[in-house]
Formats: C-alpha cells, structure tokens, sequence
C-alpha cells in the first residue's frame, strides 16, 4: 500500500513548484542586490538570505501538508479552531498589530514580521470547502445551506478592511466566491447569492463614506489615478508603473542579462517584491516571463484537473479554491505591473520576496499535492479492488 501511494503522487506538480521557487530565489538576489546596501545599507544578499530561511520553513510545512490525509481538515475540531482562531487573531491586530504601509495587519515577532491575512486565506479555502462539501444535499436550502458559512467570510473580510487591508480582503472574497460557485448550487440559489451580496454592500456603503479619510488614503487613490494615466502622474503616483514599462521594454525578447537590470538601481523601489517580474522581463525578456507564466498556469491547471476528477467534494472545493488562490494573485500581481488593473501591493506566488506568502504557499500546495495523491490512488487502484463474491447458493444471499 506505502508503493502504490509513493506511486500516486503528482512529481510533475511537485517539480514545477519547486523549479518555480527556486527560480524566485535567484531572481530575488538579482532584483535585490543593489537596492540592499544602496537603500538599506545592507549586505548584498541579505534578501536572498532571508529568502533561503523562508523556503527551508516552506519546504517543511509543504512537506508536512503533503504527507498528512487532506480529510483531517474536515474535523470538526479545525473547523471550529479556523472559525474563531482567525477572528481572534485579526481582531487581537487592532491592539497588538504592528504598522507598515499605513496599515496595521502585522504581528512584529522580534526581526520578523507576520502577516495573518496570508494565513487566513487558506483558512476561509479549508472553512468553506468543508462546509459546503457537507451541506451537498441541502444545498440549494437558501437559509440553511448558504447563509451560515457566508457569516463567518463577512466577519474575516471587514476586520481585515478595518485595517485596512483592501486588497487581501478582495483576494479572500474573490477565492470565496470561486468555491462558493463551484460548491453545486443552481442558478436561481446563485441569484438569490448576488442579491444578498448586493443588499450587504448597500448597507456597508455608509461606513466606507465615514472612514474614506482612512480607507480612501491619497496613497489608494494615488493608485487609481496612476493606473487611469500613468505618465500624467509619472514624478509621483505613476513612478513605478512608468519604470515597469521601462523594464519590460528594454528586456524584449533576449533581455538584457541576468543580473544586468537598469531599473533595479532605484527606479524601481520594490523590485524584489511586487515588481519582480519586470526584473524578469528586463534580464530576460520573453523567455523569463514565458517560463514563469508556464509554471504558475500549469500549477493552476493541474489542481483544476484534480478537483474535476476527484469524488469527494471537500476535496474538489479545497483544490478548486487552492488553485484559484494562486490564479487570483497572480493575476492580481502581474496585472497591477502591466497596467491592466490598479496596483494593489500583491506578491507573485512562489517568485516575489515575502515569508508569510511563501509559507502560506507552502502549507497550500502541500495540500493541493495530498488531495491529487489521494485522487490518483482512487482511480489506479481502488477500481482494482474487486467486490467480494456472494455464493448464490448461500442461503439469505439469493
């Protein structure tokens, strides 16, 4: 049995996340190895280091996520932690939470720095999927099987706009909605969805009007007005999108050499982080961003392709909304750097500098590879399982 699930496990999946991290590595230090002592007065590879500790925890939590059945999750124990282990931990910012980029979402741990909204991502994947994977047969019961878990998203999305953290709070609720749509409802229970959405919007409306001065910073709108016309506002706002398209068009289609980017010497101010694939495309032009782009959509199809073989609906939502998680911010990220949505300080998984978002990927694809391995095992071997006999001339069997 150990042979056969040895066996069942996806090594091209596993492969293509590790090459893919490993690549990140490397253009972490390129991106990085001038801003470092010129900005921070810093060693040169001080980000690569700090980089190779977090792919070392990443690596473990993968390790250990890929290993432990994917159905523990569904345990009612982790359910009920999820649920208000991560109100606890959002709420307990507002009193304790350290602030960087005008919001206060993270815990400072001495030199270290965690941000749970990562983490609470994939706890909303875990809570929803399990809940809805439960509710199948009632799911269409508006009231019974829709609402409740929704409860629980609305309160994790406000304490995290309250902090405020937009953006995260977007991504949650977008993934959310993915698994929510993908959980077997029909149309009539998915309009009665929007309406609800709607009417929740209306009402939270007049808050966002009260704390515009908080919410709506010149920074956020900034954002806005440097995505709407970039090089009006090319001194301030649009610094950074205008020396992103620099990078992309200097690199072309060769680029201009690993390690030999112009706008990483502080043109670009976060170019190891949100900006990093404009380094990729500038050292390596269209080959670099093609390589990356592979990686991540085959990442994404591959647990697409799991959640639509697998038969167990907890583990078709909890692939669906891992694989959304990472499509989400890598379109989110790449769009803010080419000027297709505004900008919104999103990672790029598996590539950007960032602990908290490696370990939270870690931890996530770990389960993605578990439920593919457990898929994989279904449909080699248990169809090899044949179903014991029963003699017709037993009496009772007839």
């Amino acid at each position: 049995m150990v042979k056969k699930i040895i066996k069942s496990y996806d090594y091209s999946l596993i492969a293509v996340i590790f090459v893919l991290s490993l690549f990140g590595l490397v253009m972490i230090y390129s991106a990085s190895m001038i801003m470092a002592p010129a900005r921070f007065e810093l060693p040169s590879d001080y980000f690569y280091q700090k980089q190779k500790v977090h792919m070392i925890l990443a690596l473990i939590a993968f390790l250990v996520t890929a290993l432990i059945p994917y159905k523990v999750y569904q345990f009612k124990q982790v359910l009920v932690f999820i649920f208000f282990g991560s109100i606890a931990v959002l709420g307990a910012l507002f009193v304790f939470g350290h602030v960087a980029g005008n919001a206060q979402s993270w815990y400072k741990l001495g030199s270290r720095s965690l941000q749970p909204a990562e983490f609470i991502k994939l706890g909303v994947i875990i809570y929803l999927s399990a809940v809805y994977a439960k509710k199948q047969h009632y799911i269409n019961n508006f009231n019974v099987g829709v609402i409740p878990p929704l409860l629980y998203l609305v309160v994790v999305c406000g304490l995290i706009v309250l902090q405020p953290d937009i953006g995260s709070a977007a991504i949650i609720f977008l993934i959310a909605l993915t698994i929510i749509l993908s959980s077997g409802m029909n149309g009539k229970t998915i309009a009665k969805l929007f309406g609800v959405m709607f009417i929740i919007l209306l009402l939270v409306s007049p808050f966002f009007l009260l704390k515009k001065d908080s919410i709506f910073t010149e920074e956020r709108m900034g954002r806005i007005y440097s995505f709407l016309d970039p090089f009006a506002y090319e001194e301030k706002e649009g610094y950074q999108l205008v020396n992103s398209y620099l990078a992309i068009g200097s690199g072309g289609l060769k680029g201009v050499g690993l390690g030999e980017s112009v706008q990483k010497y502080g043109y670009l101010p976060e170019p190891h982080t949100d900006f990093i694939m404009a380094i990729i495309s500038e050292e390596l032009g269209a080959a670099g961003v093609l390589f990356v782009l592979f990686c991540l959509s085959f990442i994404v199809l591959k647990g697409l392709r799991v959640a639509a073989i697998c038969k167990d609906p907890f583990g078709s939502l909890l692939a669906i909304g891992i694989s959304s998680m990472i499509g989400i911010q890598s379109f989110i990220n790449l769009g803010g750097m080419t000027g297709i949505i505004p900008l919104t300080g999103v990672t790029l998984p598996f590539v950007s500098y960032g602990g908290s978002s490696l370990l939270l990927l870690g931890l996530a694809a770990g389960m993605l590879v578990n439920v593919s391995m457990f898929t994989n095992y279904d449909k080699n071997y248990r169809s090899q399982i044949k179903p014991i006999q029963q003699d017709s001339n037993v009496k009772g069997f007839r």
